[in-house]
């Protein structure tokens, strides 16, 4: 997920040659094919994944909001990094896991952002957009009303570091 967040590309190799996937093309939502989870054909193998150097990388962090404290699966992560000027954001990423069949990039919220003073009221009012369009499905209400304010959360406390 966090390499959602930075933008990594993917090698892989096999029988036809070499290839690059970007991060946000290698996993695949289900469609009409909810058993093919990646862009990996069939007898590809990935042999590295790349990570441009980025000014927004050291400011960056995971959390985790799960029900135990063990290793359980996440209800909502987010990695998210900050590139700052003073107090003014110029780049934000942020990338979702747990809500979707694959790692969701929170554009909306990184474009709301760019250019603001990071400020508690402006990231939280950006960070409503965090799963805007998200569909209920019965039981994953509580994800669309949790990811916003773990985004907001993860944020600020990106912020406080730098």
């Amino acid at each position: 997920m966090a390499l959602v967040a930075l933008d990594a590309t993917v090698q892989v190799t096999g029988p036809y040659g070499d290839r690059a996937i970007a991060i946000d093309d290698f996993h695949r939502l289900p469609g009409e094919t909810p058993h093919i989870e990646t862009a990996l054909g069939i007898d590809e193998l990935i042999t590295a994944v790349d990570l441009a150097p980025s000014p927004i990388a050291p400011r960056s962090l995971y959390r985790k909001v799960r029900d135990r404290a063990s290793f359980a699966f996440a209800l909502v992560s987010v990695a998210a990094a900050l590139d700052l000027n003073g107090t003014t954001i110029r780049d934000v990423r942020i990338a979702l896991g747990g809500v979707a069949t694959k790692p969701w990039r929170a554009r909306a919220v990184e474009n709301a952002l760019r250019g603001k003073s990071l400020v508690r009221q402006a990231v939280r009012r950006a960070s409503l957009l965090t799963l805007e369009g998200a569909v209920y499905h019965g039981s994953n209400r509580y994800k669309i009303d949790l990811a916003p304010r773990v985004v907001a959360r993860a944020l600020l406390q990106v912020g406080e570091t730098a």
